[in-house]
């Protein structure tokens, strides 16, 4: 674990983009959550999170976009689309690049499988965070490390941007 540790630190580790915000959890380990059973009846969604899971416990790190490298967060949504067998090809987008390819949503509308958008995270414009809604108010997102995250919590909140919906 060491070695693979300082491997991904020379490959751009930036675990200091998060500071001390409540949704960062000491690298490898992670929330686990229960995804409820009638959310897996949607093929689409199914597909989505079985990809997904995959990578819980994954560090972020900066520019990361496949296993080998370990991934941002929107490099982390980018490879979940294009790999889970959906039909989908994005290639490798930014959060903002993310919302160019959904129709925004209510979030009454809201359903697992979503893409939901933070502004502010960082100091950049438009949608500087992204993670995939899971329902019941909760979503998968490559915090540090990769893991599941309630968005209900103060710092999302404050932080909300929009949902959106991929376009098929």
């Amino acid at each position: 674990m060491e070695r693979y540790r300082i491997l991904l630190q020379t490959r751009g580790n930036r675990p200091d983009i998060f500071g001390n915000d409540i949704y960062a959890t000491p690298g490898g380990e992670y929330t686990d959550y229960d995804i409820p059973g009638e959310a897996l009846t949607d093929t689409r969604f199914a597909n989505m999170i079985r990809e997904a899971e995959k990578y819980l416990g994954y560090p972020y790190v900066w520019g990361g976009s496949n296993p080998s490298t370990s991934f941002d967060c929107s490099g982390f949504v980018s490879y979940v689309i294009n790999h889970c067998g959906n039909g989908w090809s994005v290639g490798r987008l930014t959060a903002n690049g993310l919302m160019g390819v959904c129709d925004i949503i209510p979030k009454s509308s809201a359903k697992p499988g979503d893409l939901i958008f933070f502004q502010g995270t960082y100091d950049t414009s438009g949608a500087s965070h992204v993670g995939i809604y899971v329902g019941n108010g909760m979503m998968i997102h490559c915090g540090n490390p990769i893991s599941y995250a309630s968005i209900e919590s103060n710092y999302w909140q404050q932080h909300f941007y929009c949902f959106g919906r991929i376009r098929n």
